[in-house]
């Protein structure tokens, strides 16, 4: 099996320790990805539904990198600051994905980053 590491311009580059995402096996696995502005690297938004809006920007970015889109995400795994959020959560990714949306769970972030309330990890059909 061959694997590509995916770098998507037009996204803040992740840390060194993971890409924003490999492709192998027919599917893309992007890592969590929170919502960061392309250039500043800061946080946008203060509210869920903007963070979830900057961080499905941000992936939909990397997918179009690997050649797919978030048409074709088959799961996602959303890690949440405040469980309190989760009714905020829904009414944005609805937006995305208004009609058969991919599968998904969630999780409470473990570490506290200031300002962040959400990061989500998916994988798409290459």
């Amino acid at each position: 099996m061959t694997r590509t590491i995916i770098r998507a311009a037009g996204v803040a580059p992740p840390p060194p320790v993971y890409s924003h995402a490999v492709k192998a096996a027919g599917l893309v696995f992007v890592s969590g990805t929170g919502p960061y502005h392309p250039e500043t690297g800061k946080i946008v938004g203060d509210t869920i539904q903007d963070q979830t809006a900057q961080a499905l920007r941000n992936i939909s970015a990397i997918l179009e990198a690997a050649g797919t889109t978030l048409q074709n995400a088959v799961s996602a795994t959303v890690i949440m600051a405040e469980e309190d959020d989760f009714a905020g959560l829904n009414e944005e990714w609805l937006k995305w994905f208004p009609v058969d949306p991919p599968a998904r769970q969630g999780a409470k972030l473990p570490v506290r980053i200031p300002g962040l309330k959400i990061s989500i990890a998916m994988i798409a059909e290459a």
